[in-house]
């Protein structure tokens, strides 16, 4: 059977016939360069609009992710501090502490502001977190990223860990000396004088995120105490949990657990606009770059309209041969939803791609340009993340297929309303 009489003969929606037909549609031909042109335009559009959306959701997602990760590897999910008394009686607290369900570890801290310097005679401002060794070993993002040395001297009380970054500002290498400044220093006649003290480097340590690399310097807590004067005290107890987003129901288990008037904050009201201002810096990408898909999905209407205009003798001809109105929207319907569909398809494999290799990609760039790009002394990771998340990912494809289908629907439409009489009668 023809197409013709096939289409006479009523064939049903989307047939072999009105597929054949808006192929035919598609395809170039020299007299219809413009409208191949358009058509063109408007799949890389789709094409780069989807890849650039999922590509830059993934790396927003990474970001934040990755320092989520370490912000929380470093930092306890829940501080607890002393109200009204010293927390003289930390290693009790914190043993009844690690013992509520859900909580991972429990890590009495000391900390002070100090001046370091090295080798290199520069000096330059760092954190002494004073811990005792047996939580060190379990703070994963510490003690799994042990560049030089190890932690065996420091549980012996023979020295400090550092991060790399510091480490290399000052000049230090493994077995050096680093000279900490304390203002917190001895009380005289005269005043309070700076504590002055040098510490081997006994291990070297890389987090990945510079601001803690650059500033981190951890030593047994029996060491801090004397060196910043609160000894056999602990200023607060870091609390790790199994899940973070869980930590307001772990709240008041901690603190029945303290036995003792105790101030609790979490993550969250500690990072709180940091957080918030990544969601609402990832949110508006998503709209702005949205923009792109729907300047793409308009070149379809342009192009369809355009189509639509140069086959209206076509379309007439099919209509005097018994072709129904519902049988020619569907043709350019499926013509422009093609366009949609094949550039949503060709984005989603180059954002897929590009998510794989963008650290490749980076140094690449790096590379070709001879400058950094991604500086991690601006942007606090070492590499540059990307994470896809499935849930987003579908809302991106579906969001450009809807868009495509969309923007066929007025050129398709005006197609099916076409005069055959009115369109034959100036040919």
């Amino acid at each position: 059977m023809s197409a013709t009489a096939e289409a006479s003969a009523g064939a049903g929606p989307f047939s072999r016939f009105e597929r054949l037909v808006a192929w035919r549609y598609l395809r170039s031909r020299r007299k219809e360069t413009v409208v191949s042109v358009i058509a063109s335009i408007s799949f890389i559009g789709i094409m780069l609009g989807v890849a650039t959306l999922i590509v830059v959701m993934a790396v927003m997602n990474g970001f934040r992710a990755e320092l989520l990760t370490r912000i929380l590897g470093v930092n306890g999910h829940l501080i607890v501090q002393p109200v009204d008394m010293p927390l003289d009686d930390y290693e009790a607290v914190a043993g009844r502490i690690a013992e509520v369900p859900g909580v991972e570890l429990a890590v009495p801290l000391v900390e002070g502001q100090v001046l370091a310097s090295g080798r290199s005679g520069q000096g330059t401002g760092a954190l002494v977190r004073g811990v005792r060794a047996e939580d060190l070993t379990r703070m994963d993002l510490v003690a799994q990223h042990i560049r030089h040395g190890s932690l065996i001297d420091f549980a012996a009380g023979e020295g400090v860990a550092v991060g790399s970054r510091l480490a290399q500002a000052l000049g230090l290498a493994l077995g050096d000396s680093i000279t900490l400044v304390s203002p917190e220093g001895d009380v005289t006649p005269f005043g309070t004088t700076p504590r002055v003290k040098s510490y081997p480097v006994t291990a070297i340590f890389e987090i990945g995120m510079s601001e803690y690399d650059a500033s981190l310097v951890y030593m047994p807590i029996e060491e801090a105490q004397l060196y910043l004067n609160v000894e056999g005290l602990a200023r607060v107890i870091e609390v790790f949990v199994d899940n973070p987003d869980n930590v307001g129901a772990l709240r008041p288990l901690v603190e029945e657990a303290a036995q003792r008037p105790v101030s609790i904050s979490d993550w969250r009201q500690r990072n709180q606009t940091f957080f918030s201002a990544l969601e609402v810096e990832r949110n508006v990408m998503f709209m702005i770059l949205t923009m792109i898909v729907l300047v793409a999905a308009l070149n379809i209407i342009s192009g369809m309209i355009m189509l639509v205009k140069d086959k209206g003798h076509d379309i007439a001809i099919l209509r005097t041969m018994g072709a129904t109105s519902g049988a020619i929207m569907r043709i350019f319907l499926m013509a422009g939803a093609a366009i949609g569909v094949a550039g949503t398809i060709a984005g989603f494999i180059l954002g897929t791609l590009l998510c794989l290799n963008v650290e490749s990609i980076r140094q690449f760039f790096s590379w070709l340009s001879g400058t950094t790009i991604f500086n991690p002394e601006v942007y606090f990771l070492s590499q540059l993340p990307a994470e896809m998340e499935t849930g987003e990912t579908l809302s991106v494809v579906l969001m450009a297929l809807l868009l495509s289908f969309l923007a066929t629907l007025f050129p398709a439409w005006r197609a099916s309303r076409l005069d055959p009489v009115e369109a034959l009668r100036y040919e």
